[in-house]
């Protein structure tokens, strides 16, 4: 297989999808801990103390155009898809709030000034959370994986709501589909 170096269009019918390796079960229902994260708006977020429904979609990392992914990147199950990913949830960001989400969140471990960049480039109409230091990783026990000796969180979505995770989608494949899936789950609750 060779490596797509396209950034958007991706055929996931080449990507290896991710097994469901149990690694985020233990997390539907949890409490958050309180930790604060800083945002690409120049907040600090606690997930843990945020009123209504919070969607937080966390990934491994977002690539820039021109600056080559790491080597075997396709070949790592769950890896490819964060920018397809986050183009859904922005396309689909109206609806998510109509359905009953007060906000939207990217995740990752990658620092703010480089979400920025791509907030800025894909037209986010949320802010990206930045886990840089692992600290809610390390306190949800967030599924992980090394990628050249870097913490990369695994891709999943938790819907929070007053503080408790009510819905986790894990593992998430192919990753520009997961926005209309939170937004079924969303519209079936209302139901």
């Amino acid at each position: 297989m060779t490596e797509q170096p396209n950034l958007l269009a991706v055929d996931w019918s080449l990507i290896p999808r991710p097994d469901d390796d149990g690694a985020a079960s233990h997390l539907r229902g949890l409490s958050l801990p309180s930790v604060p994260l800083p945002a690409t708006d120049g907040t600090v977020v606690d997930l843990s103390v945020l009123s209504g429904s919070s969607i937080v979609f966390a990934y491994p990392m977002t690539g820039r155009p021109g600056s080559p992914l790491p080597d075997g990147w396709d070949l790592i199950p769950g890896a490819r898809g964060c920018t397809p990913q986050s183009c859904a949830f922005r396309d689909l960001f109206a609806e998510l709030r109509q359905a009953g989400a007060d906000r939207v969140f990217g995740l990752s471990t990658q620092d703010s000034a480089y979400q920025r960049e791509a907030v800025d480039r894909l037209h986010l109409p949320f802010p990206m959370l930045s886990d840089v230091g692992l600290a809610l990783a390390r306190a949800l026990s967030l599924p992980a994986m090394e990628v050249r000796g870097q913490t990369l969180l695994k891709r999943l979505t938790m819907v929070i709501e007053e503080g408790r995770i009510a819905a986790l989608f894990y593992p998430v494949f192919p990753p520009d589909r997961n926005a209309a899936d939170v937004l079924a789950w969303l519209e079936a609750r209302r139901r």
